[in-house]
Formats: structure tokens, C-alpha cells, sequence
């Protein structure tokens, strides 16, 4: 069977997942400027936040990586009856699991405020709302994590655009939560918490009917003693760190920032919206295409396959996150004046999630670049490396929350904010939050880094040649781009004054300006587009 290139896969995926992600994009608009920055929205994105945590640590972190290269063996070397009593008996006890899991977390929806939001606790009506939101949102986690189980499947018969398009199911709701159907609630921001709940349903009606086509469609079976299942459990345990520390540090971060000011919350969750938006079209995807190719390499004992596939992965990463990391540390504000600051949204708030976009920002080719390490362990069924690397760098991470914050507390604080003891000063000074996001850049890096030093270890990677041509290419072709969005904001300093219409087109200069001298200068260097091909 001929199967498409990987750039032609990710390519497939990550136009999927622009899609998704634009209307992520207008859903943060519609929310920012209908509810604003306070106590009522982050009492949501906190609700949100732990179910969609536990999403991408079960359903698209440790269970994916698990899954796909147990399926992608069992696709290539067994029956296809074979292959459709895995997916019924994985379907089932998946979704028996989680269906305790979902109970508890219903019922348990107080403990679970107090854990992650304790600073919430001394406010009765923000603790009370976000109880009540996370009853309503938890039920999420069973539909998508029956959905990444559809997806995992799709994606290893190299059918990438389906599940890429999925999450537009979420945004609409979203936005038409917060357009129409908000007012008609006592309490407005509910009317989120029901979107989400739907939407996790439809999200998996949508992928059933593509399921049925390959003949992968049956009833959900219990299957804990099935050998596949029991495999799958057993890669899957120790992933659930080494797979998903970004988003670990993330729910850490939400613990932290209940005692910062009041829109921390959502200034946190607003930053990483954004961040998602390169990360998701490209990092994701990369991670995403490149796991079955990688696992159907290491089933037919092709070391050099599965080199050169990782070697592509490794410079097509580099390509995009590093202009993208630099693009966004520049034009952060930019960024979000012209796309959050109207209604309920103010001029402050673009200030505050600006500076951690930005520090978020910068370890965006280290978020990147685990999702394309990672599966090279993964693929091999390698769990433990993946997991010491990641509790390595969470570790890491817990360390320098507390240190950044002490550090910028001590360095913003006004007279008198002190008065009363740190604690009570950590909810008056405004900007202490951008410690947390930079300090979850910098842990990205060593998990990274000691991802990296395993592979070099055991032999894996074997660098392909062109490396430093590539490199050459990237700094040349990034220093131009620099240099023009430098001279762009040079002569547009001020974007929060500035009217709507003007944002939007200064905005769009800019990024054809920089996108285009970035382009440009790879191809004056030499570079072509045959270059990323790889199978």
C-alpha cells in the first residue's frame, strides 16, 4: 500500500488544525470581550482546565502514545478481525474506567476545587461557581478520551484531516454559548460549562462514521485481561508524566495562581490559548504524523527509516518553532490588543497576558521538540526514558515557580504590600504570573535536553547530513525576520490607544512583512521545499 509522504501527512493535519485553531482564536475573542478578566472567568477556565488537563494526559498524552504503536503492530502484522476485537475491547475498558473516573470527579468536585484552586477557598461565591462549573465539565473527559481513541485509529490508516477538524465541534459551542445562550442563564458563564459537556459528545458521534467505513465499528467490550488492552495499560502507566509535563506544570501553575490578583487565572489561560495556535498546527501535528510512521519503522526493524524520520521531524521543528517563538515574544502585545482587547477585556489585561505570552513564548521550540522525541521512545515502546526526563523537568519546574514568583515579588512589590506577609501580597501585585509561564519554558528545554542525551545514548538518531547548511538557513532567515518586526514596531509603538481597525491592519503588515523576509531569505539561502520530503 502506498502511503503519503510525512511532510504531505503533516500538511494534511496541521490545515485540519489551522481550521480548529482559528475558531479558537474568534471563541477567545467572543469570550474575552462578553466576560472580561475576573472572578467569574477564572472561575471557568479553572473548571476547564482540570478536565481538559486530564484530556491531554489520559486521552491525547499517555493513552495516544500508548495505543498507536500497539494497534499500528497488531495493523501490520495480524488479522483485521484481530485488529477490531483490539479497538472494541480497548473502546470498552477505556471508557469503563473513565466512567468511574467521571463519577468521582462529579461527585468529588468540591475536593477537587480545593486542590487545584485553594486560593479560591476564603472567596464563597468564585469557590462555589467553579464547584458547580466543574460538575457540568468533567463529563468532557469520557466523550474526548473516546474520541482520541477514534483518532489514534484514524490517524494510523494515515487519515489525518478527520480528527484534526474535530475540535471545531468545541469552539462553535463555545461561541455560541457566549453569544446566545449566556443572557438566558442566571449566572452567564454557565452557559459554557453546558457547551463543553455537548460538545464532547458530538466530537465523538462525528469520528463514528469513519470508523464504520474501515469496518473498526463494534460494541465496547471489557477487556482488562486482553493481551493488546494489557499492553496498552502497561505503556500507558508510565507516560501519564513523561508525556504530558507541560500540561502538569500547567495545572501546578493553576494551583499557584489562585493566590495571585484576581485575572491571573485568566491571563494564564489566555497566553496558552495563543501559544496553542503554532503549537497546535505544527507541533502537534509533527508529533502526531510522525508516531505511526515511526512505529511502523521499528515493527519492520528499519533503524535507518526510523532515523532519517526522526532527523526530518527534528529540522522541520526547528524551522517553524524558532521564528515562531521569536514572532510571538515580539509582537505578544500586538497580538493581543488587536485580537482581546475590546468589551470587558481592558488595556491592563492585554498588558498582563502579554508578558506571559511572551515568557510562555520562548520555550516553544522546547514544547515542539518533545512532541517529536517523545514518540521516538514511545514508538520503540520505551516508557521509562520519556518519564524520568519529564518528572526530571516537573520537579524542575515546581522549583522555579516558587523562586520566579518569591524573585518578582520582591522585585514589584509597592510600600506597604509586604505589610500584612507574603501571602497576602502575592494578591495585590499584578504580573507575579509571568514567573509561572517562564518558568514552565525553561523546564521544557531540560526535558528536552535530557530526551535528547537518551537518544544520542542509545544510538537512535543518526544526525543526516545537510545539518549545518540547515542551521545557516535558519539563523540568517531569522535575524532578517527580527530585524524587520523591530523597525515595524519601532514605527507603531503604541497598539493599545490605537483604534480596532487600525490593530488589525498593522497587525497584518507585520506578519506579512516578518512571514514573507522569512521565506524569502531561506530561499535566497538555498532552501526548497523537496528539502522536508521524507517517507
Amino acid at each position: 500500500m502506498t502511503r503519503p509522504s510525512l511532510l504531505r501527512s503533516m500538511l494534511n493535519f496541521s490545515g485540519g488544525t489551522f481550521v480548529s485553531r482559528m475558531l479558537g482564536l474568534v471563541r477567545e475573542i467572543v469570550i474575552a470581550t462578553v466576560f472580561g478578566a475576573n472572578a467569574a472567568t477564572d472561575a471557568f477556565w479553572v473548571a476547564f482546565r482540570i478536565p481538559n488537563f486530564l484530556r491531554r494526559l489520559f486521552a491525547e498524552g499517555s493513552f495516544s502514545v500508548a495505543f498507536v504503536p500497539v494497534f499500528t503492530e497488531v495493523k501490520e502484522t495480524r488479522s483485521h478481525a484481530e485488529l477490531k476485537e483490539l479497538v472494541a475491547r480497548t473502546a470498552g475498558t477505556l471508557g469503563g474506567v473513565l466512567l468511574v473516573v467521571t463519577a468521582a470527579g462529579v461527585l468529588g468536585a468540591e475536593w477537587l476545587a480545593r486542590a487545584f484552586a485553594p486560593g479560591s477557598i476564603d472567596e464563597p461565591a468564585k469557590f462555589a461557581l467553579t464547584t458547580d462549573l466543574l460538575r457540568i465539565t468533567f463529563p468532557f473527559l469520557l466523550f474526548v478520551s473516546l474520541t482520541a481513541l477514534a483518532a489514534g485509529v484514524l490517524n494510523s490508516f494515515h487519515k489525518f484531516l478527520l480528527p484534526a477538524l474535530t475540535p471545531v465541534i468545541l469552539n462553535l459551542c463555545m461561541i455560541a454559548a457566549a453569544l446566545w445562550a449566556a443572557p438566558h442563564f442566571d449566572v452567564p458563564i454557565m452557559a459554557l460549562g453546558w457547551a463543553i459537556l455537548l460538545a464532547g459528545l458530538l466530537q465523538l458521534m462525528v469520528q463514528l462514521p469513519v470508523l464504520q467505513r474501515l469496518d473498526l465499528l463494534a460494541l465496547p467490550r471489557w477487556g482488562w485481561r486482553h493481551a493488546g488492552v494489557r499492553r496498552v495499560l502497561k505503556l500507558m502507566v508510565p507516560t501519564l508524566f513523561g508525556s504530558s509535563v507541560a500540561q502538569v506544570n500547567l495545572l501546578l501553575d493553576t494551583l499557584i495562581a489562585s493566590f495571585l490578583i484576581t485575572g491571573s487565572q485568566t491571563w494564564l489561560t489566555q497566553s496558552d490559548r495563543l501559544l496553542e495556535f503554532p503549537l497546535g498546527i505544527f507541533g502537534v501535528a509533527l508529533g502526531t504524523v510522525i508516531l505511526p510512521s515511526l512505529a511502523r519503522h521499528h515493527v519492520a526493524t528499519d533503524r535507518e527509516a526510523f532515523s532519517r524520520a526522526l532527523d526530518w521531524g527534528l529540522r522541520t521543528t526547528l524551522l517553524i518553532a524558532v521564528p515562531a517563538m521569536l514572532a510571538l515574544v515580539l509582537l505578544a502585545e500586538p497580538i493581543l490588543a488587536t485580537l482581546l482587547q475590546h468589551g470587558r477585556f481592558t488595556a491592563h489585561d492585554v498588558q498582563m497576558a502579554s508578558m506571559s505570552l511572551a515568557a510562555l513564548a520562548a520555550g516553544l521550540p522546547a514544547f515542539a521538540l518533545v512532541k517529536v522525541l517523545a514518540p521516538a521512545f514511545y514508538a520503540r515502546q520505551d516508557t521509562i526514558t520519556p518519564v524520568r526526563a519529564g518528572i526530571a523537568a516537573m520537579i524542575a519546574s515546581m522549583a522555579m515557580n516558587v523562586v520566579f514568583v518569591g524573585v518578582l515579588l520582591w522585585i514589584w512589590h509597592a510600600p506597604g504590600d509586604l505589610d500584612e506577609g507574603w501571602m497576602a501580597a502575592l494578591a495585590r501585585v499584578p504580573g507575579l504570573h509571568v514567573g509561572l509561564a517562564f518558568a514552565s519554558a525553561l523546564a521544557s528545554y531540560l526535558n528536552v535536553a535530557l530526551l535528547w542525551r537518551a537518544l544520542r545514548r542509545e544510538g537512535v538518531h543518526q544526525r543526516q547530513p545537510g545539518w549545518g547548511r540547515h542551521l545557516a538557513r535558519l539563523v540568517l532567515a531569522c535575524t532578517v525576520m527580527v530585524a524587520v518586526l523591530a523597525a515595524g514596531l519601532w514605527h507603531w509603538p503604541d497598539w493599545s490607544a490605537a483604534s480596532p481597525a487600525t490593530r488589525i491592519w498593522r497587525l497584518a503588515a507585520l506578519v506579512a512583512a516578518g512571514g514573507g523576509s522569512y521565506v524569502a531569505m531561506l530561499l535566497i539561502a538555498g532552501f526548497r521545499l523537496r528539502d522536508l520530503r521524507a517517507h
